[in-house]
């Protein structure tokens, strides 16, 4: 009978607990769901010198002394809120350092990843009140696309529900303008993007005639004759002999005629191909000889590929959206580098396959042939290996798991949810689709999975492994593939704020083995794919501990600067410092620090590489700083992409990369970043610690094999002029590539969006070497408005002639690719109560309005409009269907 009373107690009391704690829930959930539909979010950058103004930004630890003031407001739309269990996480690039108000906490949790919570003096939400939250954050905050979206509310027991009016790429619904606030320093030189400022910028570009761009090419070729005679397509079409062409290559080219609207016909302008090494003096793939006579288009081409882009430029020939021709014309061309690149993150925000393939097809277009695919990264791993379903299935996706067994913390704004591109991978089937697209446009796929840095998204995968086989009494198999020493408690910083557990240790044989199985896996797709690996990208960069950085000075150095962060460095390790795996090789004098292992274990990757018979290796060039050359890896060659800021030295340490021997691909930030602005404007997204921009003119301008020439065409981040002198011996660049990071590049409209058209710019550079660009010469000093070894008249013409080709027929032809392409918006300004206007890329459709954008005229010569008015300016893309960002002229 007691035994009987017990187990109905018991009962009753486990009711009445799972009762309380189903109403707990409720009660959760309803304050979650309240509080993503009542608030709203505003975020105000208030002053981005405050360290000029009072806030002892080096006490607070400020990299390099730097901080921000901004305000976080959050208004309640709807009644009181009183109920104080909940929390809003959101994403901040800038760390916060401080929090002005005693109703709130910030807490930092990992990489960008920050939480909100009320204190015990938080009262409520007033109805129809707002509260703000004042803080102060690292460095500076220049541009809107700094704040991120999708903030989320959740509580104990409850779903996380995103707050609706962050849940938005379009950021201005949730951050107030920039304004004044856009320079980095109060020293900062750069000029502000307005429509003035681009008049002013755009005016020394005229518009050319048709006849003027009569058989131009882009990218240019070496050399070029144009004919007098235009032969007309559109009734006869093509007639493709190209049996030296394999016959996947023959389709993709066929297709590319088809969609400028000219037909395949037996009967149609004979394009005949033939290969003959022997016509060429020099060795080089993807040379050709190319006649276009009145007849027939003959092709003489090095190899398979000369073939392929001799057709490319025939198909550059003709016109999109009007009756298709081309020019008779005598080329001989041959690519300026063996390496003509783009590298695509898609670790920390994925794209999806269709995207990489439209991606590949323009690459296809514009002569580039290496397509640099970045697999891997903090926020995400992004490629199915078999046997390791954690790499995908936690590794591979975000979500709000505090765990992170089942996926990784939300980053970069990609909210509680895997419903978007913060989520994602390719599939094995994906993959070797893309390998094989690739292979047919003659391009090569190099796998990237950096190491041993940015490794978090893998070793938190395989931490979930490593449990559930504990938990399944497989302890061999669960430390067969552990990417992290057990007994490693250093405190690390990586530069996107996570800790240790952001570094694969290179000390542990388990992670030689995970990096056995996954060049294995990948060597397979690769094979199958008829396309063998047959360069590997080790990754290598950043392997770090950012607070032991130039930026921060102990708090007990006896003497101190305002221009440092003050931090406790005791405290700070270097990655592995207290791994005992790690301290056993420096005991062993296997390596010789602690801060040596990166390159110990590029080193060391080389052999697996190298027993794969893959016989070249890629990397960042910090990745292996510590080796002594070249020669110190087991590969044949070694390639690094150089990715030094030029002002801040790089005109002259990319000479030390070469002279060990690596084979220098030229990939600096401050050129050809696309993850960086198109122009100083805060409504312009992307990242700018190296350049405050990136256009087409700039990109156009750039030197790739004479790093201190640009310093006579371009300034530095803050707008200044500097100078460059190269004091070594220069071999000469292996090539050129074009990278696009992709933490706040969260859609594939934005990756297209900052892809073109500076893609076309980069593919000009890497194929063509042109007149205005001088040769290397050792000690010889360049600085802009001083020197004058670059012919600025010949630079000016070469890039009318470009922006011409690209507002007048490139563009067109993005649009009927359905690519997402920028507009450039106009410059405009008053002269004589005459509205004049102009734009980069001349061709483009102008408009304007005079009805604050209700409706729009199109700008055809200098109009008299009432200058009291307010105008607005902005541009129309080819086809009629979108339009650039309009802006008023003042």
């Amino acid at each position: 009978m007691n035994s009987l009373k017990t187990t109905l107690l018991s009962s009753v009391i486990t009711a009445l607990l799972s009762t309380a704690m189903s109403t707990t829930a409720v009660a959760s959930q309803t304050t979650v769901d309240t509080l993503s539909q009542q608030l709203k979010v505003n975020y105000q950058v208030i002053d981005n010198h405050a360290a000029n103004h009072g806030v002892d930004c080096s006490s607070l630890g400020g990299d390099w002394g730097a901080c921000n003031k901004a305000t976080i407001s959050l208004t309640n739309d709807g009644p009181a809120i009183t109920d104080n269990n909940w929390a809003i996480y959101f994403s901040s690039i800038r760390m916060i350092l401080a929090v002005e108000t005693d109703q709130f906490t910030i807490t930092h949790l990992t990489g960008d990843l920050h939480k909100i919570e009320p204190t015990e003096k938080f009262t409520a939400f007033p109805e129809k009140g707002t509260i703000e939250i004042p803080i102060i954050g690292e460095y500076w905050q220049l541009s809107e696309s700094d704040v991120i979206p999708r903030w989320y509310v959740t509580s104990e027991g409850a779903k996380p529900k995103v707050i609706n009016n962050t849940n938005t790429e379009t950021l201005s619904d949730f951050v107030s303008p920039i304004g004044q606030q856009w320079q980095r320093t109060p020293d900062d030189h750069n000029v502000l993007m307005t429509p003035v400022t681009r008049f002013e910028r755009n005016a020394d570009v005229q518009k050319l005639s048709a006849s003027t761009l009569r058989g131009q090419i882009i990218p240019t070729p070496t050399h070029i004759t144009v004919g007098k005679t235009n032969i007309t397509l559109d009734k006869t079409g093509v007639n493709l002999q190209l049996k030296s062409l394999n016959k996947a290559s023959q389709a993709v080219l066929s297709k590319q005629f088809q969609q400028l609207g000219v037909k395949l016909s037996d009967k149609g302008y004979k394009i005949q191909a033939s290969i003959d090494p022997t016509q060429f003096e020099n060795t080089v793939s993807g040379a050709y000889l190319l006649n276009i006579s009145d007849k027939q288009a003959t092709i003489t081409a090095y190899d398979e590929s000369g073939i392929f882009y001799a057709v490319e430029s025939i198909l550059s020939l003709i016109p999109a959206g009007e009756k298709p021709t081309i020019t008779t014309a005598e080329i001989n061309d041959a690519p300026r580098f063996d390496y003509r690149g783009i590298m695509l993150d898609t670790g920390r925000n994925f794209k999806s396959k269709q995207a990489v393939l439209k991606l590949l097809d323009q690459m296809s277009h514009y002569k580039l042939n290496k397509f640099h695919f970045h697999l891997s990264d903090d926020e995400g791993w992004r490629i199915e290996i078999p046997d390791l379903p954690e790499l995908t299935s936690v590794g591979g996706q975000r979500c709000h798991d505090l765990s992170e067994q089942s996926c990784l913390l939300p980053q970069l704004g990609s909210g509680p949810d895997s419903d978007n591109l913060g989520s994602g991978y390719f599939s094995r089937d994906d993959y070797i689709e893309i390998v094989k697209y690739a292979k047919d446009r003659f391009i090569e796929v190099i796998p990237e999975i950096d190491m041993p840095a940015h490794a978090r998204a893998a070793i938190i995968a395989m931490e979930a492994r490593y449990n559930r086989l504990m938990a399944e009494g497989k302890t061999e198999q669960a430390n067969e593939f552990r990417l992290v020493d057990p007994t490693d408690t250093s405190n690390t910083t990586t530069v996107q704020f996570y800790d240790r557990r952001s570094y694969l240790n290179p000390c542990l044989d388990s992670s030689k083995r995970f990096v056995d199985k996954i060049i294995t896996e990948i060597a397979k797709m690769h094979s199958e794919a008829g396309q063998p690996i047959a360069v590997w990208h080790f990754g290598g960069d950043e392997a770090k501990n950012i607070r032991l950085g130039n930026g921060y000075q102990d708090i007990n150095a006896e003497e101190k600067v305002t221009w440092k962060g003050t931090i406790d460095q005791s405290k700070e390790d270097h990655p592995w410092a207290k791994s005992q795996a790690c301290q056993a090789l420096v005991a062993q004098g296997t390596v010789h620090d602690i801060e040596h292992l990166p390159s110990y274990f590029a080193i060391e990757v080389s052999k697996i590489i190298k027993d794969h018979g893959i016989n070249n290796m890629q990397a960042w060039q910090d990745g292996v700083k510590y080796a002594e050359n070249a020669q110190s890896f087991a590969v044949d060659q070694v390639r690094l992409n150089f990715w030094d800021t030029l002002y801040w030295g790089g005109f002259d340490s990319a000479n030390d990369w070469a002279n060990k021997g690596y084979q220098v691909i030229i990939s600096n930030p401050d050129y050809v970043y696309f993850d960086f602005p198109y122009e100083i404007n805060p409504k312009e997204h992307g990242y700018y610690w190296a350049t405050r921009f990136n256009d087409e003119r700039k990109i156009f301008s750039f030197a790739p094999n004479n790093l201190p020439q640009n310093a006579e065409t371009s300034k530095d981040r803050d707008g200044n002029v500097f100078n460059a002198k190269g004091t070594k011996d220069w071999p000469g660049s292996y090539g050129l590539s074009a990278q696009l990071w992709s933490e706040i590049v969260r859609t594939d409209k934005q990756m297209e969006y900052m892809m073109y058209p500076r893609l076309l710019a980069v593919a000009e550079r890497a194929w063509h070497q042109s007149d205005w660009e001088t040769p290397y010469v050792k000690d010889r000093e360049y600085k802009l408005g001083e020197t004058q070894y670059v012919d600025q008249t010949t630079l000016l013409n070469d890039w009318t002639r470009f922006a011409n080709l690209i507002g007048q027929r490139e563009l067109a032809k993005l649009d009927l690719a359905g690519i997402n392409y920028r507009l450039p918006i106009p410059g405009a300004k008053w002269v004589d109560g005459k509205l004049h206007a102009n734009i980069a890329f001349p061709g483009l459709t102008i408009e304007y309005s005079l009805d604050k954008g209700k409706t729009w005229l199109t700008y055809s010569q200098d109009v008299t409009v009432n200058q009291q008015d307010q105008v607005m300016v902005r541009s129309r893309a080819a086809d009629g269907k979108r339009t650039s960002r309009a802006e008023i002229v003042e």
